[in-house]
């Protein structure tokens, strides 16, 4: 397999999606325009490093990013070398292990999206699976334990140089502020590889709900299950937590779990709302969670203050890809009323943008600094 991995057509692939995606650099300070020229000239001496199991991965490079809640989180960032060959392994990888993933999972897979996880969410809660199980892992990128991952793979990859170099990536160093910390667990966020390992580790819990003839859905690590009535929804809960917690070796967010009804159920940043039409009763249709609009409006906010010092016109294009992006996600919610409100409130930001922009030129003329 691992011939596979440093096949040259892999590797151009590989290459090609790293600077699509146009991430920052890892620890080495290596920009996407300089890694061409890399690949180039240290290419040969990478790949034999890969074939005869010599090639150290250079430490991550750790970088908090804010939440919205207001806390922060760690996100891992790999080299960009070292993600050109994580994006090689994934390529490899991903066809092994995709046929046996469940229908239900959602998430980070060849023609699966988020639009359908909330469909199957809503078909499931009109059919009268009224009670959800929602359960939040608890920082489940940090939770990863290596040796159950590991085992889970290896079940399906028996060559030891591809094993021996994903278990290099899993226990690769995070650098913090210029210290290295060692890793015994857990999986960098701004990994190539990540997205696929999360599916790998919690296919064990898809399967399990799909022994147990449950309802579900799962985007990544976001998962709910959907029982008819508040019992039942109570048994499955703890054989669920305790399924993660003695099978999987995965916490549960407790302050977020719990057992929800439609109308206090969100799934992805959509809600909820009851049907307010005759022969529709017990049937709900989707809107835009409340923390959705407000993460939107800030946005909107940010673009059209007065103080950002860009053209009016690159505002209005940064404008129209933020809506038409948000427009987009959002196409399978009724948001037709929230829509005119919205666009009332941005005409009367956007003309105050330009009436004080305006102002401030006439001020300047006035006192001749123009």
């Amino acid at each position: 397999m691992i011939e596979q991995v440093i096949q040259q057509r892999n590797l151009n692939k590989a290459y090609q999606k790293v600077c699509a995606n146009k991430g920052a650099g890892g620890v080495d300070g290596m920009e996407t325009p300089q890694l061409k020229a890399h690949l180039q000239t240290h290419g040969p001496t990478l790949i034999e490093h890969i074939r005869n199991g010599s090639y150290q991965p250079s430490p991550i490079k750790g970088v908090e990013i804010p939440k919205p809640n207001g806390k922060r989180r760690m996100l891992g960032i790999p080299t960009l070398t070292d993600r050109v060959i994580q994006q090689a392994l994934h390529q490899v990888l991903e066809p092994v292990f995709e046929p046996d993933f469940q229908r239900h999972s959602y998430g980070f897979r060849p023609n699966r999206n988020a639009h359908q996880a909330v469909q199957q969410a809503q078909r499931n809660i009109n059919d009268g699976y009224q009670h959800v199980i929602d359960i939040d892992l608890k920082s489940f990128f940090d939770q990863v334990d290596h040796a159950i991952l590991l085992e889970l793979v290896h079940q399906k990859v028996t060559c030891q140089l591809t094993m021996k170099l994903l278990r290099k990536f899993l226990r690769a160093p995070m650098q913090i502020n210029g210290t290295l910390h060692k890793r015994r667990k857990g999986m960098p966020q701004g990994s190539p590889l990540s997205p696929l390992l999360s599916n790998i580790l919690l296919n064990e819990l898809d399967r399990e709900l799909e022994k147990r003839g449950h309802r579900y859905v799962r985007y990544a690590d976001d998962f709910s299950i959907y029982v008819r009535s508040k019992r039942a929804a109570r048994r499955v809960g703890n054989r669920i937590y305790l399924f993660l917690r003695d099978v999987l070796r995965l916490p549960i967010n407790r302050e977020k779990s719990g057992i929800r009804r439609p109308s206090t159920f969100n799934i992805l940043g959509y809600h909820f709302v009851p049907v307010f039409k005759k022969g529709a009763r017990g049937q709900y249709q989707l809107v835009v969670s409340a923390k959705s609009r407000k993460a939107f409006k800030r946005k909107l906010k940010e673009l059209t203050r007065k103080t950002i010092s860009i053209s009016f016109a690159e505002r209005i294009r940064r404008l129209n890809r933020l809506i038409r992006g948000w427009l987009n996600y959002f196409k399978l919610a009724n948001i037709h009323g929230k829509l005119q409100a919205l666009d009332s409130w941005l005409r009367k930001r956007l003309r105050y943008c330009i009436w004080s922009r305006g102002l401030g030129r006439r001020n300047r003329n006035a006192n001749g600094r123009t």
